[in-house]
């Protein structure tokens, strides 16, 4: 299984790519990793409804050019679902038992994400109410699918 890990914006610090390689690493033995991004839009300070949502646009379009017909999207959204370690696991498994050509898990920009990514998603998946940071976002999310995937093999690591 082929893994995307589609974000807007770019992993600027040498520890968030670090900790991203780490567990891409990791990963290796069970999906092929691969990430991809896209410029962000600049976010004016006190933005009107408008320009938010010109610059959402701006995003997906960019977004878009990455996605493929048979793409099992997974959007990050704070009104997603959340699941804890278990249940996300079994969702994985389900996700990888689709005809999917590939899983894309989408993380947007400071705005979020157009609905027109929204609605291309097979899950839509919360990690709760609070707030990270877009590069800590992008290392849990790689951490959980890496522990999602240890729990489904009943293999160590899940305590």
């Amino acid at each position: 299984m082929q893994i995307v890990i589609l974000s807007v914006g770019k992993l600027k610090e040498k520890y968030w790519r670090e900790a991203f390689a780490e567990y891409a690493k990791r990963l290796s033995g069970y999906v092929r990793v691969q990430a991809e991004e896209v410029a962000d839009e600049p976010a004016p300070d006190n933005a009107s409804v408008g320009e938010i949502e010109a610059i959402l646009r701006a995003e997906a379009d960019r977004l878009e050019r990455h996605l493929k017909p048979r793409d099992g999207i997974v959007v990050l959204d704070r009104q997603g679902k959340m699941y804890s370690s278990e249940a996300w696991s079994q969702q994985f498994t389900k996700l990888e038992s689709e005809s999917y050509g590939r899983l894309v898990f989408v993380l947007g920009g400071s705005y979020g994400i157009h609905d027109t990514i929204l609605r291309q998603a097979a899950v839509r998946w919360s990690f709760g109410p609070l707030t990270l940071p877009h590069q800590f976002a992008r290392i849990v999310l790689l951490e959980q699918i890496y522990r999602g995937i240890r729990i489904a093999r009943n293999e160590p690591y899940h305590k």
